[in-house]
């Protein structure tokens, strides 16, 4: 094969240009899930807060002796299910961050690939794969016992 071949020369071009691409939008992806979990963290940080202040306020209401009608009871049932489900926030952490490593890994390794040698900042490191294909086995929130009050 000759370099002076533009054929050729761009056959070698396009796989290269394709891999950045693709490197481009896996780390884009990367990039949007860590702006996710920002956002998740502080959805759930002020849904904890405001369940906290609200089970406060209702145990104020029951210490000060009102009667536990049974709307009551509801609501204090419906706030213990709504802190129950804010344990997903640590599941999609999990997720997210299992997600993003198999991300830039694929990332590095399309780069440590595609460059090889012509690396100009030497050899690419790659991330390790997780091992586990999935941190989270559980794709539903059950009721547990969450103490409130």
């Amino acid at each position: 094969m000759s370099f002076d071949d533009p054929v050729a020369n761009q056959s070698a071009v396009m796989p290269l240009l394709f891999a950045a691409d693709l490197q481009d939008h896996l780390m884009t992806a990367s990039t949007d899930l860590e702006r996710l979990q920002r956002l998740l963290d502080d959805a759930c940080l002020a849904l904890i807060e405001g369940f906290h202040s609200s089970a406060g306020q209702l145990a104020e209401v029951i210490d000060r002796g009102h009667e536990i009608t049974p709307e009551l009871q509801e609501v204090r049932h419906k706030l213990f299910k709504a802190v129950t489900a804010l344990q997903f926030q640590d599941m999609a952490t999990q997720l997210i961050a299992h997600t993003n490593q198999r991300l830039r890994s694929c990332a590095d390794q399309i780069a440590r690939d595609a460059l090889g040698a012509d690396d100009p900042d030497g050899a690419a490191v790659v991330e390790n794969v997780p091992l586990k294909p999935n941190p989270v086995t559980q794709d539903e929130m059950d009721a547990g016992s969450v103490e409130l009050f």
